[in-house]
């Protein structure tokens, strides 16, 4: 049993079986030219996930092909000296309409990141966030941790676009009303902890209409948060205690540190997504296993044909 197969608990694999009735998405993918990176465009190409473009210098993806037994097939090659041009032009192949996703290769994240905030780049209205969708063995569902890359001190403003972005998300997984567990280190609001004040706001936003699609609960210490065993013996009384969908982190520490900690200490998978984006973003770590990366471009996929169906 290889290890990808020993950590997977099934969960990815049931998003996968959601994508197998949809058409492939085209998909620029920036610079692919490490092993993994390639590879996993391949594979997600082989899977009827993607149909993917590769933008970056023709040679060099070629002989990573070639060293690592990667058949490209018939995929297309658009030819980028270097990785900066590269992620400018998959962008730029996106707001063409030629592609209706990105996916990182192996350039570094601000490489990318910096083209798709650009003048020129992928901006909405909507703050761009990131999301882990995270595969947590002693976890009943996938489970969205936000954000845990892109905002390093979200204010009350930017939180609300964050969680409205994770929500989004889990609705283009099949979830249909989202539970969103707010994280602090407490649960009650204290005025001293600004997460909690803001945890409060975000509810009562949700009630009147400002947050939508999901159901939000917060301050949550993530004890109360996981286990409804944990909230009913504080007193707390929640729909989304012991059952939620999305984690929103207080700030990007917060977040981050949690996310490697599910992958480090429980053996979690996790698929990495731009959102808030003109299209999503597949944005996976250079380390990341091709497991991972499928699993990532399926999530792209799901969310690209909820987008088709829903501009």
């Amino acid at each position: 049993m290889s290890q990808a197969t020993a950590r997977g608990t099934g969960k990815y694999e049931r998003l996968l079986e959601r994508c197998k009735p949809l058409a492939p998405v085209p998909t620029a993918v920036a610079y692919p030219c490490e092993e993994t990176a390639l590879a996993g465009a391949i594979e997600a190409a082989q899977a009827g996930l993607i149909t993917p473009i590769l933008v970056g210098p023709i040679k060099k993806i070629e002989e990573t092909a070639q060293a690592a037994g990667i058949d490209l097939g018939q995929a297309e090659i658009v030819d980028a000296p270097d990785s900066v041009t590269a992620a400018v032009k998959a962008v730029a192949m996106i707001r063409e309409g030629k592609a209706e996703v990105l996916m990182k290769g192996s350039l570094h994240t601000d490489e990318l990141m910096s083209a798709v905030v650009s003048r020129e780049g992928l901006r909405t209205g909507r703050r761009i966030s990131h999301a882990f969708v995270m595969d947590v063995p002693t976890y009943h569902k996938v489970l969205i941790v936000t954000d845990a890359a892109i905002n390093i001190a979200p204010t009350l403003e930017d939180k609300v676009d964050i969680c409205q972005n994770a929500i989004d998300l889990a609705i283009s997984l099949g979830c249909e009303k989202p539970k969103v567990a707010i994280l602090c280190a407490v649960e009650t609001v204290n005025s001293k902890m600004q997460a909690t004040l803001d945890a409060a706001a975000l509810c009562k936003m949700a009630e009147r209409g400002q947050i939508k699609g999901g159901i939000l609960d917060g301050p949550l210490a993530f004890d109360n948060a996981i286990s409804k065993d944990a909230a009913k013996t504080k007193g707390i009384k929640s729909d989304v205690a012991g059952d939620p969908d999305i984690l929103l982190a207080p700030d990007l520490e917060a977040g981050n540190i949690l996310a490697k900690q599910l992958s480090f200490l429980a053996n979690a998978d996790s698929a990495g997504m731009v959102l808030g984006a003109r299209v999503p973003v597949i944005l996976t770590s250079r380390a990341d296993s091709v497991r991972s990366r499928i699993a990532s471009c399926a999530v792209a996929k799901l969310v690209a044909h909820a987008r088709r169906a829903k501009p």
